[in-house]
């Protein structure tokens, strides 16, 4: 199968964090090889918000895909531990042989339900482990960022502007466009995933002409469609000459200024002013655009206070899924886990779960099951049975260790499927402060199977005392 690579690991071996190579040689030298359960998933949204755009399948699944040691993995290995030569040789030959189940990418999640669920051999399973939260935290984060900015516009096109600073650009302009961005400036992931590309004006282009009006000429005789930028010196002499310029390259040249842009100072005011002498100038069809340290907060306040902006272009806050200082929301990470949830030894099987307060994990294998039109989820054990009208959101992406076909649909497909999820989601869940917190239930089945688990722990570790 052909995938469409968006992301392609350096040595993915090593896309994992030293304990887990120490934890799977520790399976290896006792010889414990339980095929193995674990449950990706965030405990809160981000945000402060009530959902999760789910995205990084396609990143995560090409991770696993081509998940190996090379020759010069196993001989760094041998430089850092002392692991057995047995072990590096089994390392070597390790391949990703289990089943995953996930949300598809634009699949609305809410917190503590299972994005993913992976099953395999201990070590095949736990070396995934870094590598499918890097991919799925990152794109999963931008995509709820951009979808909560996109939904501030209230239908106004938001442009992603964030190749600069992003913590990585083809991620951050993949999952801003599921997210809802109609276009990037970012050109490289514009022809990877074939986007519509937006570009404006820099103000360096301004300031390399000895006036501001030499420059607005030279781009008006240049481009048979025009943006002009207005905020390099002083954005209210800067309309004046753009209108008279405007005017001066239709007449002479049949050249129309499309649009203006504002990137600092009083956006608000200034985009009125802006409005006001484009009118009066006949230039009705000129749109506003605005930009520069934008993010849902400050193009909701932009919009209550009437400023007249037609579209939006959105850089930092998107490319690493900032929060808001002055609003007191956390951002810039996706806290997604990975948790060992079952297992099947040569014992039988058994639940497992971690007992640490707000950090407690509920075991078994799971499905996630949605009521309704977002009435209500549910958290079930897999062999319970499925809930009547209920759509069941894991679905098989990897079987026997290779991808399903059909699981990865092209990044159009993926647009459209969130845009039609996040329509569906009623506004109350949609609320930038505050939202309404969304109903997920947990199953009788996995409430008894979780007092089972801390009893049969407790077991343990009171027969282990009593051997002592």
């Amino acid at each position: 199968m052909v995938m469409a690579r968006s992301y392609t690991p350096y040595h993915p071996g090593l896309l994992t964090d030293l304990y887990h190579p120490d934890s799977a040689y520790v399976a290896w030298r006792t010889g414990r090889s339980a095929q193995t359960t674990f449950d990706l998933y965030a405990r809160r949204a981000p945000f402060g918000g009530a959902y999760l755009l789910v995205a990084g399948l396609e990143m995560a699944l090409e991770f696993v895909r081509l998940f190996h040691y090379n020759q010069e993995d196993i001989e760094f290995l041998q430089q850092i531990r002392d692991y057995d030569p047995g072990f590096l040789s089994y390392l070597q030959t390790l391949r990703f042989s289990g089943e995953i189940l996930a949300m598809p990418e634009g699949s609305i999640a809410f917190p503590n339900e299972p994005l993913l669920r992976a099953t395999a051999p201990f070590a095949e399973a736990l070396l995934l482990e870094s590598g499918l939260l890097q991919a799925i935290n990152l794109a999963t984060l931008i995509a709820t960022k951009a979808s909560r900015v996109v939904w501030a516009a209230r239908g106004r096109p938001v442009a992603e502007f964030s190749l600069r600073r992003a913590q990585d650009p083809y991620v951050a302009t993949r999952s801003s466009r599921i997210g809802g961005c109609f276009s990037t400036s970012f050109l490289g992931a514009a022809f990877r995933f074939r986007l519509p590309s937006t570009g404006t004006v820099p103000h360096a282009l301004i300031q390399f002409f000895d006036t501001e009006r030499e420059a607005f000429e030279a781009i008006a005789a240049t481009y048979n469609r025009y943006t002009l930028l207005l905020d390099t010196y002083d954005v209210r002499t800067a309309i004046h000459t753009a209108t008279e310029v405007a005017h001066s390259a239709r007449d002479r040249l049949g050249h129309i200024l499309a649009a203006v842009r504002l990137d600092s100072g009083d956006i608000a005011n200034d985009a009125r002013y802006v409005r006001r002498v484009l009118d009066e100038a006949g230039l009705h069809e000129v749109r506003i655009a605005a930009s520069g340290d934008l993010d849902e907060f400050s193009i909701t306040e932009l919009l209550e206070n009437g400023a007249p902006i037609d579209s939006f272009g959105v850089g930092t806050s998107l490319g690493v899924g900032a929060g808001s200082v002055q609003r007191d929301v956390e951002g810039a990470a996706l806290g997604g886990v990975y948790k060992e949830v079952f297992a099947v030894d040569e014992r039988g099987p058994h639940p497992k779960i971690k007992v640490a307060g707000d950090k407690s994990t509920w075991p078994g294998i799971k499905e996630v099951y949605r009521l309704g039109q977002f009435a209500s989820d549910v958290i079930q054990l897999a062999d319970e049975p499925k809930p009547p009208g209920s759509e069941r959101l894991l679905k098989p992406v990897v079987l026997g260790g290779e991808v399903v076909p059909g699981s990865l649909p092209p990044l159009s497909e993926i647009w459209e499927f969130a845009q039609s999820n996040l329509r569906r989601l009623p506004d109350d869940y949609r609320q930038l402060v505050n939202p309404k917190p969304y109903a997920v239930h947990i199953s009788p089945g996995i409430c008894k199977l979780r007092d089972l688990a801390i009893a049969e722990q407790q077991a343990l570790s009171t027969n282990s005392r009593v051997q002592e």
